[in-house]
């Protein structure tokens, strides 16, 4: 008999990584675009895109370091949630979100910047909200945002596949 357990394992952690980085990359990417500041927007695109640039043994790495027992957010977890973050399903979610969240990140980003600045200051002297605002945006650019999330779903399913 045939064992489905790690598909469904890997079918749970795509889904719902893909879940959080749509939306993580959308707020990441708004906020990055309105910044005034242009040294801080790269700095920060910088570190964002880090795990495009990098093998991915070094970003596993990274974070093996950072959310171990030792490292600085698993010791926190684990002295105060007493909860494991490394070597659980969790971490294998917060590893394929940190591993696709550049592609939807760098799609999204794209996307906003071709927003024209003088549609966004005519929603907002006819009285729109920010929120408002950023939702006509995201209705105007729905097509380059899904392909920026469909981009990574293939590089989690394989990842995750390749680890069973």
């Amino acid at each position: 008999m045939t064992d489905w357990t790690p598909i469904f394992i890997s079918m749970k952690t795509a889904s719902l990584s893909i879940f959080i980085t749509f939306f993580l990359g959308l707020i990441v990417a708004w906020g990055i675009v309105k910044l005034k500041n242009d040294s801080v927007k790269i700095v920060l695109d910088g570190i964002f895109t880090l795990p495009i640039v990098l093998p991915p043994t070094v970003v596993g790495f990274f974070l093996l370091y950072i959310f171990g027992v030792r490292g600085p957010i698993g010791k926190f977890f684990v002295d105060f949630f007493a909860v494991k973050i490394a070597f659980s399903w969790s971490a294998t979610v917060i590893a394929a979100v940190v591993m696709s969240f550049p592609l939807m990140y760098r799609s999204a980003r794209g996307a906003f910047e071709q927003v024209d600045s003088n549609l966004l200051d005519a929603g907002r002297t006819l009285g729109m909200s920010e929120f408002k605002i950023f939702w006509k945006v995201l209705q105007m650019h729905f097509q380059e945002l899904l392909v920026g999330e469909y981009l990574p779903m293939p590089e989690v399913w394989v990842s995750l596949v390749l680890q069973q």
